[in-house]
Parts: C-alpha cells; sequence; structure tokens
C-alpha cells in the first residue's frame, strides 16, 4: 500500500489525498485570520492572541539588525528557551521588547523537566527566564519538549503554572513537544490546563503508515498529526507548527523541486499554512535570502505545481525521515534511544548544529546507542513508516560520535 502510495506521490497524483483538513483560502480568510500589510495573523487559540503566521524561532537568532527588520516586517510571535544559546536568546528579546515596544511582540519562552526536577526548580527557571527577558510577565510559557504525557498533570507542574500565574508572571500555558505526540498532545488538550501546543508538522506527514499500527486504543490516524491538530483546534487550544521545512538555518540547495519563483522550502511553509487549524509556523531566519523566502510564503497559495514538486521530495526522501512517533524507542529490547538519536542525527546533518548534536548525543549512555544495538529489526518492524532506523543510528554514530 505504501509503494502505491509513494508511486502516486511521484507522479504527481492528489486523489490520494481526499482526507487532507479544510484549506484556509487566502482570498477568502477566515474567522480567525486578519491581514496588516504584507502579513497575515490568525489567533492562537483561546488565548485570543493574533500572532504572525510566520513565527521567528530562537535557537539560532539572526543578528540584531536582522532581527529589527524582521519584526518591522511584521513578525510579532518569538519562540524562545531558557537553554536557547544559553539564556542569550532570551536576553536578545528582551532588548528587542524594550527598543520596539513590548506590546509589539508575543514573547514565548519555555523551561524543561530535566534531572531531578519539582516546583521549586520549574519556579527558578522561568524566573530566571524573566530576569533575562527583563520583563514582568511572559506572554506564552511552555514545558520544554514535552515527551511524557504524565508529567502534564503532575502536581508539582500544575502547581508551579498556578503560581508563577497567580504572580502575574505569564499569561497562557503550553508544550512543546518532538516525540510521543499522539499520548502528550491529546492528554495537554484532554486535561484542559494548557491554552496552546507546540508540535513538529511537515509535508512528510501526507505519507501513510506500510502497515496498520495497533500499538494502543488511543492511537489516531497514521502519523496522527492531522488529527491531532483538528482535536486541539475543536477545544480551542491554539497550534503551532515547527519543524515545517524539515531542516533548520542551513537550508539545503533543492534547485530541482523549484516551482517557477517558488522555493521548495516557501513551497513547504504554504502547505502547512493551508491548514485553518495551524496558527502559525516555526522557522528559523538567518540571513537576509532566508527572510524574503519565509515572509513571502504566505503571500499566495499552494499552486499545483508546488504541490507536485512536494509531493515528489518526499516519495524520494520519506524512508530516511522519522515521525518521532516514538514507537521503535518504546519497543527496541534493547533501550536504544531511536528516536533521541534520530532527532541529534537531524539537527547534525540539516539544522546545521553539530556540535549541539554531539553534546545531546554523548550524554547518552553507550548502552542506549547503536553499540547496545543487537540488530534485531524490532525498530523497523514496529515503525509504521518502514524508516531505516538501523541505517540511520548507525550513521549517528558516525556523524555524531566523533
Amino acid at each position: 500500500m505504501r509503494r502505491e502510495f509513494l508511486k502516486a506521490l511521484a507522479w504527481g497524483s492528489l486523489s490520494a489525498f481526499s482526507d487532507l483538513p479544510e484549506f484556509l483560502s487566502a482570498s477568502q480568510p477566515g474567522q480567525g485570520r486578519k491581514i496588516k500589510g504584507n502579513m497575515a495573523y490568525r489567533r492562537l487559540g483561546r488565548t485570543n492572541l493574533f500572532i504572525s503566521e510566520i513565527a521567528l524561532g530562537g535557537s539560532p537568532m539572526p543578528d540584531w539588525s536582522l532581527l529589527r527588520e524582521i519584526i518591522e516586517r511584521g513578525v510579532n510571535y518569538i519562540d524562545s528557551s531558557s537553554s536557547y544559546e544559553n539564556g542569550n536568546a532570551e536576553r536578545q528579546v528582551g532588548r528587542l521588547a524594550k527598543e520596539v515596544g513590548r506590546d509589539k511582540i508575543v514573547v514565548a519562552t519555555k523551561f524543561h523537566l530535566r534531572g531531578n526536577w519539582n516546583e521549586a526548580t520549574i519556579v527558578r527557571s522561568v524566573e530566571g527566564s524573566l530576569a533575562r527577558l527583563d520583563t514582568d510577565s511572559i506572554d506564552v510559557l511552555c514545558i520544554h519538549g514535552a515527551s511524557d504525557e504524565d508529567e502534564l498533570a503532575d502536581e508539582r507542574v500544575l502547581n508551579a503554572f498556578e503560581k508563577l500565574k497567580k504572580e502575574g508572571k505569564f499569561r497562557f500555558s503550553g508544550i512543546s513537544c518532538h516525540s510521543n505526540h499522539q499520548r502528550v498532545v491529546k492528554k495537554a488538550v484532554d486535561c484542559g490546563r494548557y491554552d496552546m501546543v507546540q508540535l513538529a508538522y511537515n509535508v512528510f506527514d501526507i505519507v501513510e503508515p506500510e502497515k496498520d499500527v495497533k500499538t494502543y486504543e488511543d492511537y489516531i490516524g497514521a502519523s496522527g498529526i492531522r488529527d491531532l491538530i483538528a482535536l486541539a483546534a475543536s477545544r480551542d487550544v491554539g497550534v503551532i507548527a515547527m519543524k515545517v521545512l524539515k531542516i533548520g538555518g542551513r537550508r539545503q540547495n533543492l534547485e530541482k523541486y523549484r516551482a517557477g519563483a517558488t522555493s521548495l522550502y516557501q513551497a513547504m511553509l504554504k502547505w502547512a499554512l493551508e491548514n485553518k487549524n495551524i496558527s502559525s509556523v516555526v522557522t528559523e531566519i538567518l540571513n537576509r535570502e532566508q527572510m524574503e523566502e519565509d515572509l513571502a510564503a504566505p503571500q499566495t497559495p499552494l499552486s499545483a505545481k508546488e504541490r507536485n514538486n512536494l509531493f515528489r521530495y518526499v516519495a524520494e526522501h520519506s524512508r530516511d525521515y522519522c515521525h518521532m512517533c516514538g514507537l521503535c524507542q518504546a519497543h527496541c529490547p534493547s533501550g536504544i534511544a531511536t528516536t533521541d538519536i534520530l532527532r541529534y542525527l537531524a539537527y547534525g546533518e540539516s539544522y546545521g548544529k553539530k556540535e549541539a548534536a554531539r553534546s545531546a548525543y554523548a550524554a547518552l549512555n553507550p548502552e542506549q546507542t547503536a553499540l547496545g544495538c543487537r540488530n534485531c529489526g524490532t525498530c523497523e518492524e514496529i515503525c509504521p513508516y518502514a524508516v531505516r532506523v538501523r541505517r540511520r543510528t548507525g550513521e549517528a554514530r558516525a556523524v555524531l560520535a566523533g
């Protein structure tokens, strides 16, 4: 089935996509969309914040003059974290808010649940962010990289959020999620304590699974991402998409997929923004060319040729793209951190973050890496998308362990 699906992609067939969500037409904007100048803004769920369709990722931040220009061009949402650039990203956002006006930007930042965390460590982390941001209140405060659904309703987390909210130190709560999306995002929506979710969503999510997935009852759909986004929107939980370009600041030369004046990266952004349940897409903009490329993307809808080129790209590269569902890692009899390893490999190979990727890889116990692999093949048997997990984890050792 998957081979036929990918063959249809390669030939540009659109008939396989009757299950796609309703699209937001640029010529017929939805109720939650406003246009000002050359930028469109969408409502971020029940926060009632209107944020730019292109949001700025803060790891890394652009240089100062470019940062100012990006804001002047209409971008008003900045995604940061206590860990980005050792806190310097937050300092830059704080300086920016002072210069352009605090009301001109929506400040989002995140804290980690790592090590022996508790309520007090969360509060200290957020207070550190407030100091670096040089502000009294954060607009959107998120758990960074939530992967354990039980932590979202943990009393220590909820108490920390409640304490900080009572003190006026943030306005809205949320999560970012890199893996185990089906359980984590569903929990965030169902528990009613989070106003927004940020999760990976890109054109590779059109790929159908190789086999049926019956690992647990509430597994939603194929990759589940589109359905999770719709679920969040149905509860008025805002959704921000990340990893939309699949690669990060170091953009590869993909000219063969260009459709006229539209680059593949612009087509990726347009594709994600077709989903009316998404408020914004986060991208890292590091130079003027990338700024012009990204900010032009929402101005015109995705054409048939652009869509076909996107699908051709997916058909040619899908077996090397990890959907971060976490199934391989959850079922590995050797306890290898396959999902984490493939994410670190993506950071090192395509995001231009080789040192950070090596550092994260080095923090794994040796038995969690390819060194502990028994070559049993369980990871590839369980993977719904036929990703070459063993090959990719081996490549990660070669790329990141040196």
